[in-house]
């Protein structure tokens, strides 16, 4: 019987181990940003600020250019960034990128772009995570600023259920 609860006090013990080490954020080094709203970090780690989107390069969205321009003046690369998953999200998106909060000190880069109107909100699947509405409330206030692309690109909607399409 003993042996029962010795095991059964073990896994427990391992369990929080597991657990605490992945509720730890991790940092890295920017290596590279993509485009508005993508990093890579020093080591090959793609990630994907999570609950925004910025305007497409590929497609040549409106305000693309300075929406990579405000990330990389957030943060250019060898800039020190905690990583933050959030439990309630998907861990990674189809093309393999970490989908992830940003935080360059105490800055969340996420809400940043959002206010700054470099990036609006999304809430892929409509799932809204731990900073959904800071993000929705810095979205309102950069489009009723006319902020980033909000004043660069007037035809663009704010709708968090759905990708940002900038329209000029």
């Amino acid at each position: 019987m003993w042996r029962w609860v010795a095991l059964a006090v073990l896994a427990a013990a391992a369990l929080v181990v597991v657990l605490a080490v992945r509720a730890e954020p991790e940092s890295g080094t920017v290596a590279h940003v993509r485009d508005g709203d993508t990093i890579e970090l020093a080591g090959g780690d793609v990630v994907r600020l999570v609950q925004i989107d910025s305007p497409e390069l590929a497609q040549r969205e409106c305000h693309a250019l300075e929406a990579r321009a405000a990330l990389r003046g957030l943060l250019p690369a060898g800039t020190r960034v905690r990583v933050v998953d959030d439990e309630r999200l998907d861990r990674a998106d189809r093309f393999g990128r970490r989908l992830a909060y940003v935080f360059r000190g105490d800055l969340l880069v996420n809400r940043e772009l959002v206010a700054q109107g470099a990036a609006s909100v999304w809430f892929f699947r409509g799932r809204r995570g731990r900073y959904a509405e800071e993000l929705l409330a810095a979205a309102r206030v950069a489009q009723a600023a006319g902020a980033g692309l909000w004043g660069a690109c007037p035809a663009t909607r704010l709708d968090p259920s759905a990708p940002v399409e900038s329209r000029g």
